[in-house]
């Protein structure tokens, strides 16, 4: 992660960030990469990015905002180490993915929107991962857990308690 310069409400970018808002910057459409490239970099947008971004870009603050704030992908708070997705889509929807999710919750003491106390985990709730055949699905960080019950929970996040 990049350094954040916090006593001046600016954050420092990274060299590799800037010559990529750079490149990217006067192409049209190119808002949503470059917000992309600045969460891969920080592991969200916080305000001082977006403000930085502003200026580096020319796009105002308000259209940042309208874009982080549309898309479910951006995330405007620092996520846990471990980021917990449970599958909404249909297919998992019907299978169980309501009770996956609440008891993924309730086992780390999360609300909506929320980190673990300790840091390790966040949980969101996302639309289809492309894994039906497996429904109900969770997915932390890369790995892939599939056909779930609630009980299963516990073991799963047990792995990355450490």
């Amino acid at each position: 992660m990049a350094a954040m310069n916090v006593g001046k409400g600016e954050m420092d970018f990274p060299p590799g960030l800037i010559s990529f808002i750079d490149e990217w910057k006067q192409k049209p459409g190119s808002l949503i990469m470059i917000l992309h490239k600045t969460q891969e970099t920080f592991g969200y947008i916080p305000r001082e990015a977006a403000e930085k971004l502003s200026v580096l870009t020319g796009v105002s603050m308000a259209r940042i905002y309208g874009v982080v704030t549309f898309y479910h992908f951006f995330k405007t708070t620092k996520p846990g180490k471990n980021i917990v997705s449970v599958c909404m889509g249909t297919a998992c929807y019907l299978k169980g993915a309501q009770d996956l999710l609440d008891e993924t919750r309730k086992l780390l003491g999360i609300a909506p929107g929320g980190v673990s106390e300790d840091g390790l985990f966040s949980v969101d709730a996302v639309r289809c991962v492309g894994c039906c055949g497996l429904a109900p699905v969770l997915t932390v960080g890369t790995e892939t857990y599939g056909k779930l019950t609630k009980d299963m929970i516990p073991d799963i996040l047990a792995k990355y308690k450490k």
